[in-house]
């Protein structure tokens, strides 16, 4: 296959899924707050089996919201309905799942180092992941712990059981996007399974002149809640592959499952200001932790000692000439980035990011540092066998040279 071809249908099915999911999360961000502000209403209004009511300006003009208790006497000529953004996003993220993840299994998905994998069995663990997360959610959704407080931990620390299978099976990138995968599947099955067939049970029971039975919609409202705090969580997993800080390293699942807390207690925070608790340790905490998180990512490792070479100490480590870290450079690095790439898999330089001479070099240096001595996850999944010295070596001559 052309691999520019490639490329435009990954941007064409990107663009899709982004535009989808700012679509779906939005519409989940204002119904939530639109149920959280609801107000108690006049007594007209109850008597017509309103429960809540709101006033909003927006638009150049003033707009009245009302909830009925359970619904209306009659049906409206016009009913609106929401599932679309929640379809639309899964499925194009599925065929951008598919088209980079699974048809370049071997070069995104699959890292020898974690678990050596035929395309075939990655796709089926892929897909097996998936599923088996709807349905332990689903199991624990039809128990009595679904009311109870302890629910969300349950479901947290079985989230943290997926987190270290999927890094254990995937390389970093691949498990972080099947984590986020898997989120969205929960999702956009509680609308699929559960709200819509509620929704659709009490329009046909007002449709006949009949009073809905409230349990469908508090079934769907439960759901609903909990996609809300799914939210955060699926958006950073849906640009994690760009932060390879988060995803590298043996305890990556720790990193995910941190991430996932902090982006909840800050959906929490908002969830409880909208109906007019303000609680600010929640966001307190999330800042900490993430600063935290992130200083803990930062801290300069340990040498590497695989070789006796790597065991000396970088004063003694004899600096590389100009010409031999070029070499280097263009033996390991320029055969994605440069402005002809060799690799089959890039059809331009990645992010730009050209090292075809010295000059070109010296602009990246800091990036250089980052990518192939600090986090070590470039080479992209060590295509060209770049050696630990081959890095510290690299390291120690960016600091000498820059």
């Amino acid at each position: 296959m052309d691999v520019f071809f490639a490329e435009w249908v990954s941007l064409f099915l990107r663009w899709f899924h982004v535009i989808a999911g700012i679509a779906w999360i939005g519409a989940s961000f204002y119904f939530i707050w639109l149920d959280n502000h609801l107000t108690d209403p006049p007594q007209w209004k109850k008597d017509a089996g309103i429960g809540g009511d709101l006033w909003a300006v927006h638009g150049g003009g003033f707009y009245e919201v009302a909830k009925y208790k359970v619904g209306p006497k009659a049906m409206p000529d016009k009913l609106h309905w929401f599932k679309w953004e929640a379809y639309t996003t899964w499925i194009t993220g599925m065929l951008l799942l598919t088209w980079v993840y699974y048809f370049g299994a071997q070069a995104y998905l699959i890292d020898p180092n974690v678990m050596p994998l035929s395309t075939g069995r990655a796709i089926a663990y892929g897909l097996g992941f998936l599923l088996a997360g709807w349905v332990i959610y689903d199991a624990l959704c039809r128990t009595k712990l679904v009311e109870s407080r302890w629910f969300g931990p349950v479901i947290f620390v079985i989230g943290g059981g997926f987190a270290w299978l999927l890094t254990h099976t995937f390389s970093g990138r691949g498990a972080f996007i099947h984590m986020g995968a898997l989120i969205g599947t929960i999702m956009v099955a509680n609308v699929f399974f559960k709200i819509i067939p509620g929704q659709r049970k009490m329009v046909a029971a007002v449709a006949r002149g009949e009073m809905p039975d409230p349990k469908p919609g508090l079934t769907g409202k439960q759901r609903s809640v909990h996609n809300n705090y799914f939210t955060l969580p699926v958006i950073f997993l849906m640009i994690s592959n760009h932060y390879p800080m988060t995803y590298q390293g043996d305890d990556s699942w720790l990193i995910l499952m941190a991430i996932i807390a902090i982006t909840v207690c800050v959906r929490h925070y908002f969830n409880l200001a909208h109906r007019g608790v303000r609680q600010p340790a929640y966001l307190v905490a999330a800042g900490i932790a993430f600063v935290l998180m992130a200083a803990i990512l930062s801290w300069p490792e340990a040498t590497p000692t695989t070789t006796e070479s790597t065991a000396h100490s970088e004063s003694t480590i004899e600096v590389m000439a100009d010409s031999e870290a070029l070499t280097l450079v263009q033996t390991r690095c320029a055969t994605c980035h440069s402005a002809q790439p060799t690799d089959s898999l890039f059809p331009s330089a990645p992010s730009g990011v050209v090292l075809d001479d010295l000059a070109q070099i010296e602009r990246w240096a800091g990036r250089i540092e980052q990518r192939a001595v600090v986090t070590r996850d470039m080479p992209f999944l060590n295509r060209t066998d770049m050696t630990d010295d081959e890095r510290i070596a690299l390291g120690h001559w960016l600091k000498q040279r820059f």
